[in-house]
């Protein structure tokens, strides 16, 4: 069973035998700018209303969230749910509400419909700018490179982005469509983060899931581009399933989650190797990891904001590693390899880390990708990885680099 199914049946059991046809893909298509939409292998969440904004100030964010909750709960609102976006820096302000009605159905994969195709995009013109540019981006890695060698860090997460500018508005419904229908088992999210800004993407890795006392955490770290021939992808996922310098990217991640969940839980199931999760264009190093709650208290936000940053979205030292990608990117990361995801009041929920995504807002759209660089990386192969990264959301708009 491949990882992604384990999470699937873990999360929200269904009955193959009498799949809910049309329930997951009726709320993707009511989608409209302005919604908070969440597909994840257990469920999908369409939610609507202004709501109530979770507040930025002195207080713990899981503070902030459960006065919103309570506040929510006590206006009379059933069943309440936070919903949004955790910026890479969680200092910085979150984009999370609640609110004020949250429409449920099972997973997008479980929903027949979704296999009918999306509708292609249409014709349109394109501009992109590369930040930085590829050459740039690669000057970058060899540098963090040579501080490894000399012993200053182990690993570092290093990021570009594409610049679209388009001469039409972003289409987000028709762009949202072909996310989920591209890859119905990921996390397909499209979240306001702020007026006429929408968070979109599609991300293959869950951060953590909680429900009940039961603790999920999939990280994923060492990744190799998918092949349209048959032959030659299989012989890409046995290379990489054998990669010294991608296995050992990967244990650095493990470890640092097992850490981190071993604070909170009585028992944790990590798998001695990694198995391989695929999406339409990469292939990713995979674990599962498994756990029981020590405290029915820690709520599934808790746990998350307790890893993140992982080393797969930053590197580690995780300090030193912030301090390289400030040196080192030219542009704010903002939600990108931050956390998006949902939570109730009793402390379950799903929260993913934000990758595959962009940000848009009118004619413009910002993508993302980034390679974890450990010493023995190669810059040409690191920037590779990142275009083929960026193939998910070029496909989604019709725009080739």
């Amino acid at each position: 069973m491949s990882t992604a199914s384990q999470v699937a049946t873990h999360t929200a059991p269904a009955d193959p035998a009498h799949p809910a046809v049309g329930a997951a893909t009726s709320l993707l298509d009511a989608y409209a700018p302005g919604d908070h939409f969440l597909a994840t292998p257990g469920r999908t969440l369409l939610a609507r209303g202004p709501g109530r904004h979770v507040p930025h100030d002195e207080r713990p964010l899981t503070a902030r969230v459960d006065a919103t909750l309570a506040a929510a709960a006590a206006a009379g609102q059933e069943s309440p749910v936070v919903i949004g976006a955790i910026p890479f820096d969680h200092t910085a302000p979150a984009a999370l509400s609640v609110p004020e009605s949250v429409r449920t159905a099972p997973a997008l994969a479980s929903d027949p419909l979704i296999a009918l195709p999306a509708t292609a995009p249409t014709a349109g013109t394109w501009e992109i700018r590369q930040v930085p540019e590829p050459e740039i981006y690669g000057k970058g890695v060899a540098a963090a490179v040579e501080r490894m060698w000399r012993g200053e860090f182990s690993k570092v997460v290093l990021a570009r982005t594409l610049e679209l500018t388009s001469d039409a508005p972003v289409d987000l419904p028709a762009m949202l469509q072909r996310l989920a229908r591209r890859d119905p088992s990921g996390y397909t999210f499209a979240l306001p983060t702020g007026p006429g800004r929408t968070l979109i993407g599609a991300s293959p890795e869950l951060l953590v899931s909680r429900h009940g006392k039961q603790v999920i955490a999939n990280p994923l770290a060492g990744s190799t581009p998918r092949s349209a021939d048959l032959a030659e992808d299989v012989r890409r996922a046995a290379t990489l399933l054998e990669s010294a310098k991608d296995l050992h990217e990967h244990a650095v991640v493990v470890d640092a989650v097992h850490q981190a969940l071993a604070a909170h839980c009585t028992e944790l199931t990590v798998p001695a190797r990694p198995t391989l999760i695929r999406t339409a264009t990469m292939w990713h190093l995979s674990t599962t990891v498994t756990g029981t709650l020590r405290s029915p208290d820690t709520s599934a936000l808790e746990l998350a904001l307790a890893l993140h940053p992982t080393p797969a979205v930053c590197g580690t030292p995780t300090q030193t590693a912030r301090q390289v990608i400030a040196e080192t990117e030219p542009f704010d990361r903002d939600f990108f390899t931050g956390v998006i995801g949902w939570g109730n009041a009793e402390g379950d929920g799903d929260w993913v880390v934000t990758i595959r995504c962009a940000e848009a807002e009118e004619r413009t759209l910002r993508l993302y990708a980034g390679a974890g660089v450990v010493a023995a990386s190669e810059p040409e192969a690191e920037t590779a990885e990142t275009a083929a990264k960026f193939r998910t959301f070029l496909s989604a708009v019709g725009a080739e680099l």
